[in-house]
């Protein structure tokens, strides 16, 4: 048994970090299997050596997120705690705590993971990026900050969302309404990300005036679109032939996100995978960056990430046998 000192400056900094009921402490506390005594300024960490050691690496780290301004939760506690296990928790201090966008209601979107940091950097720096993981890792979410913020930027004249409408299949004559009423509830999280980062009457008035478009994948094509910021989502539904056209829709001054999941193909049996043959084809050519996400990087609940795991342990004994 091994006691060690931890001190925070300030009190406001101590309330961030402790959390409601000290919930967060208590995380800690659980993960590392160690006692945390708080008198004052100064919290003792007592238990085994390496694992006080572990829990002073983390609560350090996250005091950092602190004075970023940043909110303690849960998700970016057990974040912090996965690295720090890895012994990869210096990392955290190079990610860049600048902000992608600011959304309509003031709230600034940043990195939460390496694999987000990574990815916003390779948007950045190429014009076609291809954005691979599971649910709940922000791929769709970052490229349309990004894309606002190039629009806000005037680096780019529009915004392109798209996806294919792989579900509807015959199901669509049913429907009410025109095309577009009939297409809308496929598109609706890209509508969502894009309400969020402008409000409902900017995106309204921008969508208008043609500067933001949300349409199916088989809008595109026949086309070339210059100036603009393109994001194909649910990539993995895509056809081969679907994802040709859609690449050589790229025109000068423009950029290219593609996003997916490859273990979520609704596609009909039988049928091949755009998102899965592309990584192949583009993976030596250059201004072409693939990235990839791990049940990591994932920013919803912790059940997301068990959820994941468990379905890639499933696939694997499935391979096996």
């Amino acid at each position: 048994m091994v006691e060690q000192t931890f001190s925070i400056d300030r009190m406001e900094q101590a309330v961030a970090l402790f959390g409601s009921f000290d919930e967060n402490i208590k995380l800690i506390e659980k993960e590392f299997s160690v006692s945390v005594i708080s008198r004052g300024s100064e919290m003792k960490l007592q238990g085994d050596e390496e694992n006080v050691d572990k829990a002073k690496r983390a609560l350090t780290q996250l005091l950092m997120l602190v004075n970023r301004g940043e909110n303690i939760n849960e998700q970016n506690i057990r974040y912090v705690i996965s690295l720090v296990k890895e012994g990869n928790d210096d990392k955290l201090t190079a990610m860049s705590s600048d902000c992608v966008c600011i959304s309509a209601k003031g709230k600034p979107i940043k990195a939460k993971t390496l694999g987000q940091k990574k990815y916003i950097e390779a948007i950045k720096n190429n014009t076609i990026v291809i954005g691979v993981g599971p649910a709940g890792t922000g791929k769709t979410y970052l490229a349309v900050a990004l894309a606002v913020s190039a629009f806000r930027a005037k680096e780019v004249n529009r915004i392109i969302l798209t996806r294919p409408a792989v579900e509807a299949g015959e199901k669509l004559g049913f429907l009410p309404g025109d095309l577009q009423q009939k297409v809308d509830p496929y598109l609706r999280p890209l509508y969502d990300a894009l309400f969020d980062m402008l409000g409902a009457e900017s995106f309204q008035r921008y969508q208008e005036r043609g500067n933001i478009e949300v349409a199916p994948l088989a809008y595109m094509r026949g086309r070339t679109l210059d100036d603009s910021f393109i994001i194909l989502d649910e990539a993995q539904n895509t056809t081969p032939e679907q994802m040709k056209m859609f690449l050589t829709r790229l025109g000068f001054g423009s950029k290219i996100v593609v996003t997916g999941d490859i273990t979520q193909i609704d596609l009909p049996d039988g049928k091949r995978s755009g998102l899965v043959e592309v990584i192949k084809i583009l993976k030596n050519v250059d201004d072409i960056e693939t990235c990839r996400f791990s049940e990591k990087d994932v920013v919803r609940h912790k059940l997301v990430q068990d959820i994941i795991r468990a379905y890639d342990k499933y696939e694997e004994a499935k391979k096996k046998r």
